[in-house]
């Protein structure tokens, strides 16, 4: 039986100066190199809206003259109230009964007889002259109280204002009635009737058949 040689006996050699020992934990080390892991940013605050720059401020300049008033504006002429004319042809003897129909006409369309006034160029009216029979002081105080329709002179100097005045032409000269129209034309606010021929016939006045006024 052959007799093997015995193995040499492998002693752990010793690290050489300057070489140090092995770590346990050296040894426990995986192989891999360690990975480095990068954490996520954290999403801040959202950045506000710039801002607006501030205004400049304006420059100093020469101060501001302020107007002065001037005189109100006169109203236009055509701004004035105008009265509408109406013409009832009629003789002097037709005068006062063309007359009484127009106020009647007036009444039933809803006029207030305080608002009429009756002028005569010449004989005074029937109903003027049955007023003054009761005295001038109860005649002219029917006048201020403005209830109801008033008959007069045209000659009338008190300051009456009514909204329609009758002017009836019963008489008297051409330049008389004349006069009596613009005074006549003076007292009404709204409208002026004339019974008979007196004053200019104006251009587009409405005019009324023989016997029939003209409607309010």
């Amino acid at each position: 039986m052959p007799v093997f040689p015995e193995e040499p006996e492998i002693h752990e050699s010793l690290p050489g100066p300057g070489v140090p020992f092995p770590r346990e934990s050296d040894a426990q080390a995986p192989a891999t190199a360690p990975t480095t892991t990068v954490a996520a940013p954290v999403p801040g605050p959202r950045p506000a809206p710039p801002r607006p720059a501030p205004p400049r401020a304006a420059r100093p300049g020469p101060p501001r003259l302020i107007p002065k008033p001037g005189p109100a504006p006169r109203p236009p002429a055509s701004a004035a109230p105008r009265v509408e004319v109406q013409r009832i042809a009629a003789t002097p003897a037709q005068a006062v009964e063309r007359a009484d129909e127009t106020v009647d006409l007036l009444l039933e369309s809803g006029r207030d007889p305080g608002g009429i006034l009756v002028l005569t160029v010449g004989e005074a009216h029937p109903w003027q002259q049955h007023e003054l029979s009761f005295g001038e002081e109860r005649y002219w105080a029917q006048l201020a109280e403005g209830g109801d329709v008033f008959y007069a002179d045209a000659a009338l100097t008190r300051p009456v204002r009514r909204e329609v005045v009758v002017l009836v032409v019963n008489g008297g000269p051409s330049a008389r009635a004349a006069e009596a129209y613009t005074e006549a034309l003076g007292h009404a606010t709204a409208l002026l009737v004339v019974c008979g021929d007196a004053g200019p016939a104006a251009a587009g006045t409405a005019g009324a058949a023989p016997g029939r006024p003209v409607k309010a």
